[in-house]
């Protein structure tokens, strides 16, 4: 069997949509996961509005993107590059509350 030519038609605008939304819903679980982030950096400036606004100049890089590939290779990144923030943010709170525990049954 040949190789197969994509040609954009209404099923192709419709993949195009999915990336669409599934750039929506990464953005905003980029933004639910930085409010998390409530400490300042070294400027004073916190964290939370540092990360809000590069995952903001990102999507607006990627804004014009038309390519299905690339499309699809940001959003597992991005989706990868959360997923692996929130693990770790979850773990360093869970091992601040054990120390907290261990701290206060040892008093």
């Amino acid at each position: 069997m040949p190789p197969r030519i994509w040609i954009p038609n209404k099923k192709a605008a419709s993949k195009l949509a999915s990336h669409r939304t599934e750039a929506l819903s990464l953005y905003r679980e980029i933004l639910r996961t930085s409010k998390h982030f409530h400490w300042c950096d070294e400027s004073g400036i916190p964290w939370n509005f540092r990360l809000r606004k590069q995952a903001r100049e990102e999507f607006e890089a990627a804004r014009e993107e038309t390519d299905p590939l690339i499309l699809a290779r940001l959003l597992v990144t991005g989706r990868d590059c959360v997923q692996q923030i929130q693990q770790r943010f979850n773990a360093a709170d869970q091992a601040c509350w054990d120390r907290i525990k261990k701290d206060s049954d040892t008093r």
